[in-house]
């Protein structure tokens, strides 16, 4: 666990903040939201999962940091699809049925769609389901000849999606590097659970790999603030939607590249102690503890190809951008079952 920070050094010996977290409603223990946070600052060390950065104004906040000059692994990401989707959609096949995975503002998509040949439908696939209708609502208005079927639904858990027709190839779409996010037992476990849900099809999945810790590092601690304001939403999100009190000014964003993990960490450090109420729970926060709300894992293409191996793929083709910094790679999920 993180026992500091750098910007904590002139904070020592700030009195303890003690924050009276009284809900305006009940404490509501059957959510999953308040259930993971619960449980996140209830165990060491404390984490949790990415996913609740992504109500609706996580998902803005993130929308904003995809337009950020340090954060490379969007316009990377869109580079290589402008460069390359008509092969893209020529693995992919005509008349499929594609599903992108944690779709949000399903901008990149659109680069595939405009070479697509006849797709039979869209299933975008979303745990924030105002971002993801808004999202909708506009592909539908740009490509009025095209079936979309939005799914709000966390897409790390099984997917009950209708069997394809037939002779019907559905098609998998993971872009961002979303992948990243998941420990590596969680990657597997994702992508087992992709290749059953697109036997006879493949996947698309957008992913970022190793290079300079310098560039890791200036990408999630961009000078505006924006990922700092992204990470501290989800205390935010707590407030708006538990009811909670949490005082942001009482945590710093911290972010930074572990080699050893081939992974960025990002963390809420606690700049003082504090005294916290979650439902009936009481949670005492030491200054210098943190919440990690999220990993961004790295990879090497070997690293990639044996992990789909693993969960049942065939790696296909891969297109990459000049410096090496970003992949977006083929997967042919097993054929369909008799």
């Amino acid at each position: 666990m993180l026992t500091s920070s750098p910007r904590l050094a002139h904070e020592a010996g700030r009195p303890a903040a003690s924050f009276d977290t009284v809900a305006a409603r009940p404490w509501p223990a059957d959510e999953p939201f308040a259930r993971d946070l619960l449980a996140a600052f209830t165990r060491r060390p404390r984490s949790i999962s990415p996913k609740w950065f992504y109500d609706a104004e996580g998902s803005r906040l993130f929308d904003r940091i995809c337009e950020l000059p340090e954060y490379y692994p969007t316009r990377t990401e869109r580079a290589i699809l402008q460069a390359h989707a008509r092969e893209m959609a020529d693995v992919i096949g005509p008349g499929a049925e594609l599903v992108e995975f944690g779709a949000g503002s399903c901008d990149k998509v659109r680069l595939i769609l405009d070479e697509l040949r006849e797709p039979r439908c869209f299933r975008p696939v979303d745990i924030s389901a105002a971002h993801l209708q808004a999202a909708a609502a506009g592909l539908r208005r740009d490509y009025p000849g095209l079936d979309v079927q939005p799914l709000a639904a966390d897409y790390t858990q099984r997917l009950l999606l209708p069997a394809p027709e037939p002779g019907v190839r559905r098609v998998g779409f993971f872009p961002g590097s979303t992948i990243g996010n998941f420990t590596p037992e969680e990657a597997l476990a994702f992508l087992r659970g992709a290749a059953e849900l697109l036997r006879g099809g493949g996947l698309l999945l957008g992913v970022d790999l190793v290079k300079d810790p310098q560039r890791l590092h200036a990408a999630y601690n961009d000078r505006q603030g924006v990922t700092a304001a992204f990470n501290l939403n989800l205390l935010a999100r707590a407030n708006r939607e538990l009811g909670t009190r949490f005082d942001l000014s009482a945590f710093d964003h911290y972010a930074f590249y572990e080699p050893r993990l081939q992974r960025i960490e990002m963390h809420l450090v606690s700049r003082c102690r504090q005294d916290v109420r979650l439902g009936g729970t009481a949670v005492e926060i030491e200054e210098g503890e943190t919440l990690h709300t999220e990993s961004s894992h790295k990879y090497t293409l070997d690293g990639l190809g044996a992990l789909a191996l693993q969960a049942g793929f065939r790696p296909g083709p891969a297109w990459l951008d000049e410096e090496r910094w970003f992949c977006v790679q083929w997967l042919a999920a097993p054929a369909a079952a008799l």
